[in-house]
C-alpha cells in the first residue's frame, strides 16, 4: 500500500529563512542592550554589599580591641570568634585589606573593588571605612 502525503497547504509549511534570520537578529540586538546594563547593576550591587561588609567587619574589629585591649593584626585573628572566613572575601573573591595601624584611622579596612587597583568608579571604586 503505497501512502502519500498530501501537500501542505502554504499556511503550515513554516518560517522562510529570511524570517528567522530577522528574529535572530533582533534578539541578538536586545540581548547587545540589556546585558550590558545588567552587568553594570551587579557591579554597583557588589559595591554596596562591599561597604556593608566593611561596617560589619569595622565592628567586629572594634569588638575584639574591647574584648582583648588591642586591634588584631590581621583579619584572620577574627575567626573563629568573631567572624567565619567567608566574610573576610569581598563581593570580588578577594581578602579585604587590612592595615593596622591604619594610615586614615586607628585601623584601615579597604577592597579595590572590581578592577583590584587604586581609585575607579561605580563598581571599580574602591570601598573602604575612613570615607
Amino acid at each position: 500500500m503505497n501512502y502519500k502525503c498530501p501537500a501542505m497547504p502554504s499556511r503550515f509549511r513554516g518560517f522562510s529563512l529570511i524570517e528567522l534570520l530577522v528574529v535572530v537578529m533582533l534578539l541578538a540586538l536586545l540581548a547587545g542592550l540589556v546585558v550590558p546594563n545588567l552587568l553594570g547593576k551587579t557591579e554597583k550591587a557588589k559595591s554596596k554589599a562591599a561597604e556593608s561588609q566593611i561596617q560589619l567587619l569595622t565592628g567586629l574589629v572594634t569588638e575584639y580591641y574591647v574584648e582583648f585591649g588591642t586591634p588584631p593584626e590581621d583579619l584572620n585573628d577574627l575567626v573563629p570568634q568573631f567572624a567565619k572566613p567567608s566574610q573576610l572575601e569581598d563581593p570580588w573573591g578577594r581578602q579585604y585589606n587590612y592595615e593596622y595601624p591604619g594610615e586614615h584611622s586607628d585601623f584601615d579596612i579597604f577592597t579595590l573593588g572590581a578592577d583590584n587597583s587604586p581609585g575607579g568608579e561605580d563598581g571599580d571604586r574602591d570601598v573602604n571605612n575612613w570615607e
